[in-house]
């Protein structure tokens, strides 16, 4: 991943969102939904009444911390 300037960042999404604010906005609400989604799999990741196993290994695939 490239590391880009805060200014070439901040640009960006001004021009984002001057000529496509409906976009801006579902894109929002898709990242919304995405960080839910990641955090539903970190709860359940360091939930104990759950296998350790498939615990352990749900997180090397996802590259968060193991479970203790």
């Amino acid at each position: 991943m490239t590391d880009h300037a805060p200014e070439y960042v901040d640009g960006l999404a001004t021009e984002l969102e001057g000529r496509h604010a409906s976009l801006l906005a579902t894109a929002e609400n898709d990242l919304a939904i995405l960080r839910g989604r990641i955090a539903l799999t970190v709860a359940f990741i360091h939930d104990p009444t759950h296998d350790h196993a498939a615990r352990t290994a749900l997180a090397q695939r996802l590259g968060l911390p193991e479970p203790r």
